[in-house]
Formats: C-alpha cells, structure tokens, sequence
C-alpha cells in the first residue's frame, strides 16, 4: 500500500467552498482501480492548509491510473480554483 500525502493551502475565506468542491471530487479519484480510501483533514493553527491522505495500491495507480485518466482534469478543474500555490504532493510507504 502507498500513501500519497497531498498538502493544499486555500485561499484565504475559500475553505468551505473548497471543502464542497473536494466532496465533489472524491468519487472521481475513488473510481480508480488501486484506490483504497482517502481522508481530509484541516489544520487548526492554519485553517487554509489542508491535507489530503489517499491509500493506493501502487505508486502507478495514482500516477498513471488516475492522473493519467480523464478523470484527472474533472478533479483539478473542480478544486484547482481554490488553491493559494501549488500542491505538495508526495508518496509513502509504511515502514
């Protein structure tokens, strides 16, 4: 299993649109075969950082199964407006 750890900050007073706007996301990420489950979580010392924590199979699930897909641009298109900078993307595995 590999963890992909995303870090988004959002714009600030966008949160909550942004929040609505990943709910209507997921399921496009969750049709990936190698997806396994994904949680969002907020900072409270910095409410417009988030991190998004997605289970996969394999890196290539997630690299080339869903961002590869046209699955990928749906998503970034609904929660990409919302981001203050670039993403932070990386991946894990457990150890």
């Amino acid at each position: 299993m590999v963890l992909e750890i995303a870090e988004f900050v959002i714009q600030s007073g966008r949160e909550e649109d942004f929040t609505a706007a990943y709910r209507q996301a997921l399921p496009l990420a969750a049709a990936t075969p190698g997806f396994r489950n994904a949680r969002l979580v907020r900072g409270l010392e910095s409410p417009s950082t988030f991190v998004l924590l997605v289970e996969w199979d394999t890196v290539e699930a997630h690299t080339q199964g869903f961002r590869e897909s046209d699955r990928y641009p749906q998503w970034r298109a609904l929660i990409g407006p919302f981001f203050a900078g670039d993403p932070k993307v990386q991946h894990t595995i457990e150890v």
